[in-house]
């Protein structure tokens, strides 16, 4: 061979080797669609108050979330996600009311949580799994009034229109400064449908006197024109504890009072008694009574799940705190008017672990008019006129406690 068709040799090597490293390397830089995510084990454990959602990934998602109105959802945007979820783990519970996920366009995929009513995020995590591989988006959403939801839709407009990180998500999540408003309250008549609570001598039931004495107690608060006042039941209707305090949370409740009339093994016990909430109770009769009241779920074929002793924790803690001094306060106040008009247990005041009071943020106080075991006492709580001396003596012990509230700025 010559040295020209040499040098054409060499030209033509040369070349293809060029187009070949040309070639890989329009390969190498060319976008790969990435496998797609794969979501799976998704849990929800909370109540109407408090919900923490957690699901599993096969690698690291990049969530994307925003609040959404009519009804009161939080979406969550992800990459291209399978999911794989037991749809048993999917029925409604607690606050959230639905759950929705699919596909939303290429390569982009969407979870919808629906709530019962308006509530805020706490915040919203990606974890690394400590001991299994993977990661998991973890959800905290908390009860919330309509104006606590709307601000945080207007910061989220405000914003990016969607929040990545915990560091928005706290910041929607804070308490918005107040606008004027009258004193809320919110009246709590205690059992109802199913759960007819406890029975007097004669027959009357306690779901009945509660009902009864709230809405007379609802037309004396009324007759002032000084508050908001809602119930968290007007008719003979079955309502969870969880769910009485979530409506409290919802109207942003300054102060929570629940209506109930027991009864007690000593027939000669009579007299009205004032709780409020404490994780340790002030006698063993009040330790009985928080156990009973607290089972009216059960009773009614709910079952009820210890599914997330952390919150009950935080809420112990944040009981003790500012909320937990105004319902102590409250209570001294009332104590003290109704004892000027109806007769009152010996030491009336007690505490014990009632779940109904443990709104974190609302003064909360559970209210026994009488025991239903004692005739005198059943006699009384049936008689319009005396539920109307005591409807009064709340009424009063209800407009000290919210001047003194607003003169303290609270």
């Amino acid at each position: 061979m010559g040295l020209a068709g040499m040098r054409r040799n060499v030209v033509r090597i040369g070349s293809s080797f060029l187009f070949l490293v040309l070639g890989l390397f329009v390969f190498l830089s060319s976008p790969v669609s990435a496998a797609p995510l794969e979501a799976h084990d998704y849990k929800m454990a909370g109540d109407a108050v408090h919900m923490r959602i957690v699901m599993n990934f096969d690698q690291e998602p990049e969530p994307k979330w925003f609040l959404l109105r009519g009804p009161h959802r939080l979406v969550i945007d992800l990459p291209e996600t399978k999911f794989k979820l037991d749809s048993k783990e999917l029925k409604a519970r607690g606050l959230i009311q639905n759950v929705r996920f699919g596909k939303l366009e290429e390569g982009a995929s969407r979870l919808i949580l629906t709530a019962k009513g308006p509530f805020t995020v706490e915040k919203i995590d990606v974890l690394q799994n400590e001991d299994t591989p993977g990661y998991r988006l973890v959800a905290d959403i908390t009860a919330a009034s309509d104006r606590q939801f709307e601000e945080a839709l207007a910061i989220q407009s405000q914003t990016t229109g969607s929040t990545e990180t915990t560091a928005k998500a706290d910041r929607i999540g804070q308490p918005a400064a107040r606008t004027a408003k009258k004193f809320t309250v919110v009246i709590d008549p205690g059992h109802g449908g199913i759960d007819s609570g406890a029975e007097g001598v004669s027959g009357t039931q306690e779901k009945s006197i509660t009902l009864a004495f709230a809405l007379e107690l609802r037309a004396k608060l009324a007759e002032s024109g000084k508050y908001d006042i809602y119930m968290t039941r007007d008719k003979d209707e079955f309502l969870r504890l969880d769910e009485r305090v979530r409506i409290a949370r919802q109207h942003e409740a300054d102060l929570f009072i629940s209506i109930h009339a027991d009864t007690i093994r000593l027939k000669g016990i009579r007299g009205a008694t004032v709780y409020t909430v404490s994780d340790k109770a002030s006698d063993a009769e009040s330790q009985a009574l928080a156990d009973r009241e607290n089972l009216s779920d059960q009773l009614a074929g709910i079952e009820i799940k210890d599914e997330n002793q952390e919150v009950a924790d935080i809420l112990i803690e944040l009981i003790k705190r500012e909320t937990h001094g105004f319902s102590m306060k409250f209570a001294k106040s009332l104590v003290g008017e109704l004892g000027n008009s109806v007769g009152l247990i010996n030491n009336p005041h007690r505490f014990a672990g009632f779940r109904v009071l443990k709104a974190p943020d609302v003064p909360s106080v559970l209210v026994e008019l009488g025991y239903l075991s004692n005739p005198k006492d059943e006699e009384q709580l049936r008689n319009p006129d005396w539920r109307g001396k005591a409807a009064e003596s709340i009424s009063n012990a209800v407009a000290s406690f919210a001047a003194a509230k607003t003169a303290a700025g609270g």
